[in-house]
């Protein structure tokens, strides 16, 4: 008998040549990405496809909701997404930290801010070797501490990511019956000279990845040790 393998998307099965990111969204946990397998269709087998789709549905929404960008013709856009088994508030409390990115960022090596750390400040963060860059100057441009919502934009460095901006939004979840979250981080920018969108969304995307992995990784092992408080008030 053959294995079945399926991709949701839409309300519709999709056969395995569909599998990807959908206008450049990518879910970057395997096990919860939207595929089923069955060999033969059961009860709890469509139960999952309904999970699934519901689970693909409300990603939708978060996207369409805070993750809109206005592109130009020279611009590229990406969403991706990332599950992270720690409580909401533990996750926020990491990625609202606009003065300490290096908590769990692994490029960052040094983070100066100028101002309050109110919508507008500015900081300088100095980038690891290794990387086509030394230094990032970034602004502030939304901390919504109710809805969950962290926006950047970069204003200067010695790097090639023009007009960059980026929005992370942090949303509740159950995982494996415990408290969990899913981290959606989207982002524009322009498309430099000599190269192309996908090379330039690649690039970004590899970078956003590393990120979102730190994340998980920070928050899960803060988790196990009992952190479920915001570390802010440790």
């Amino acid at each position: 008998r053959l294995l079945c393998i399926f991709f949701i998307k839409n309300g519709a099965i999709l056969d395995h040549s569909a599998i990807g990111s959908s206008n450049r969204r990518c879910v970057l946990d395997s096990s919860n990405s939207h595929f089923a397998y069955s060999q033969n269709p059961t009860i709890e087998f469509l139960f999952s496809i309904f999970w699934l789709e519901m689970m693909n549905n409300m990603e939708d929404e978060y996207i369409r909701r805070h993750h809109r960008h206005v592109l130009n013709d020279n611009q590229c856009s990406s969403s991706l997404v990332k599950r992270i088994r720690a409580p909401v508030n533990l996750v926020w409390s990491l990625v609202r930290r606009f003065d300490q990115p290096q908590r769990y960022k692994p490029f960052v090596s040094r983070c100066i801010v100028q101002g309050d750390l109110e919508i507008g400040s500015v900081r300088e963060v100095n980038v690891r070797s290794g990387l086509p860059a030394t230094t990032s100057k970034e602004r502030l441009e939304l901390l919504d501490d109710e809805e969950h919502i962290f926006g950047v934009k970069i204003v200067g460095g010695d790097h090639r990511l023009q007009n960059y901006s980026s929005i992370i939004t942090v949303h509740p979840e159950v995982i494996d019956g415990r408290p969990g979250t899913i981290v959606i981080e989207s982002f524009v920018v322009d498309i430099p000279d000599g190269n192309t969108k996908d090379e330039t969304c690649f690039f970004v995307e590899a970078l956003i990845r590393c990120n979102l992995k730190s994340l998980a990784d920070v928050s899960e092992r803060l988790a196990v040790q009992g952190h479920t408080e915001p570390i802010d008030r440790m």
